[in-house]
């Protein structure tokens, strides 16, 4: 049989992996319109790979695979922009580990001999799916015009906020639990703000011991104190013109709370061992997942203190009130460490979607990227599930659908019914507006007996109720 070749097919490239090249292969590919590319190991493969657009790779398995052969292979294999087929020798499947590797890592495999049309029609269908996906590529998740994902109601309300927020130099106070961030929400503001081109200070008021804090605030001269051998620009003082984030400022010792209000009453400092004041120009946006106004309540937090910060307020969303942004911050995640994993992943499946959104997510945002990352390393499979995110099985079980809800109403009322009556067929049948005949057949359906299990051993059933339950077996009988 003659194979015609046309240019299209003269092009198409296959990377073949295998340590000793067949070469009646080679020259059955080129036969049938493949280039064969030989890569003798894993590492020469990686080269090849990067270098050029590989879309079909054709790997030959050892006759005896060890666990580190096909580990090094899957290190190989997982970019998904290359689709694989495995060649194996006859009975070879049957091995776990190498049935394991061919469906995580391989479109299709082709048994010996091989210079046959199988290889052919195994390539030329991995090399076509892998033409069809090129044009349209699923792009990856991208953060939002304020460098976030999500796109919830209560996240458009931030957004329009920090716009408003962004077009003044008032101070802004940004509430929410922690992990939800507020960091972000931050430089946002300072991103859209006229201090953009400025720089943006953080400082974590709780990380800092409170011996600290101010030193790293306002700065010191040399010699203020001791181990204080040169000048230090404090946090306040190198955010000149630009914008100050004091996070979980709920945290701040009630020491420093009165210089920092001096600081911003009067939009000066002193660094400590300064003998004068010093002008700053500073946007300050500070935030904590501590509730303010029961700590001023509590008097642990400066009322004037906080009114002073407090000018204008934002509230992070949790992520529990954000509906489908969980799904889209998942797979936000996935595409960002998605290489962190042994295997080619293609998503997270419908239980692990489920199970997230039932899951309450305590730690925010913050707890839902590591969740995903760690599942990103432990997945044994192509998709993540909800085993593989950890999350209680509790919150992971299956919902429950309108007709399961009527199923079980139903069935409630029969029996209730029936216990009413003594199981006296007819008056429960009334009771329900049914014929006697359809509560024998909801019976059967609903797997309900004509009497609880040991009456009519007790005795207790009546002349009445025992002729109804010796009325034909209506139920067997379908109707």
């Amino acid at each position: 049989m003659t194979t015609t070749c046309t240019p299209a097919d003269i092009e198409r490239t296959v990377l073949y992996v295998a340590h000793a090249p067949d070469q009646q292969l080679v020259a059955f590919l080129a036969a049938s319109g493949w280039q064969a590319v030989h890569a003798k190991s894993t590492a020469v493969a990686e080269r090849i790979i990067e270098r050029g657009d590989i879309k079909v790779g054709l790997v030959q398995l050892p006759e005896e695979c060890t666990s580190q052969q096909l580990s090094a292979l899957a290190l190989c294999m997982r970019r998904v922009e290359t689709n694989w087929v495995a060649q194996i020798v006859p009975g070879q499947a049957d091995n776990e580990l190498v049935s394991r590797f061919i469906l995580d890592y391989c479109f299709d495999f082709v048994t010996q001999p091989w210079l046959n049309e199988r290889l052919v029609f195994a390539l030329g269908h991995a090399h076509g799916l892998s033409s069809l996906r090129q044009p349209r590529v699923t792009p990856e998740p991208s953060l939002g015009r304020h460098g976030m994902v999500g796109q919830c109601e209560p996240m458009q309300q931030l957004y329009r906020r920090i716009d408003k927020c962004s077009a003044t130099d008032a101070p802004v106070f940004i509430a929410g639990e922690s992990g939800t961030g507020k960091e972000l929400t931050a430089r946002a503001i300072h991103d859209r703000s006229p201090r953009a081109d400025r720089t943006f200070v953080a400082i974590n008021c709780a990380a800092i011991p409170p011996s600290l804090l101010q030193a790293e605030l306002f700065g010191h001269e040399r010699g203020a104190f001791t181990g204080a051998l040169q000048r230090k620009i404090g946090r306040i003082e190198s955010a000149h013109e630009g914008t100050l984030f004091l996070d979980e400022i709920g945290d701040m010792p009630h020491e420093c709370q009165s210089v920092l209000l001096r600081f911003l009453q009067e939009g000066t400092i002193e660094r400590l061992g300064g003998n004068g004041p010093i002008s700053v120009d500073v946007r300050v946006i500070s935030a904590t997942h501590v509730d303010l106004e029961r700590a001023v309540e509590d008097g642990r937090f400066r009322s004037d203190l906080y009114h002073r910060l407090c000018v204008l307020r934002l509230v992070e969303p949790p992520l529990r009130e954000r509906g489908g942004d969980i799904k889209l911050l998942a797979n936000y995640a996935l595409s960002m460490y998605k290489q962190d994993g042994a295997r080619k992943l293609r998503g997270l499946s419908s239980d692990a979607i489920v199970a997230m959104s039932n899951y309450p997510w305590p730690g925010n945002v913050r707890e839902l990227i590591n969740c995903v990352r760690r599942a990103v390393v432990m997945s044994e499979g192509r998709f993540i599930t909800a085993s593989d995110l950890g999350l209680p099985e509790a919150d992971t079980g299956p919902a429950v659908t309108l007709a399961e809800i009527r199923s079980k109403a139903e069935k409630d009322a029969i029996e209730t019914a029936l216990l009413r009556h003594g199981y006296k067929l007819s008056d429960a049948a009334a009771e329900l507006g049914i014929s006697r005949a359809t509560l024998y057949r909801l019976m059967h359906a609903n797997r309900l007996h004509q009497e609880p299990a040991g009456r009519s051993a007790s005795g207790g059933s009546d002349a009445g109720g025992d002729a109804e339950r010796q009325t034909p077996s209506v139920a067997s009988a379908g109707i």
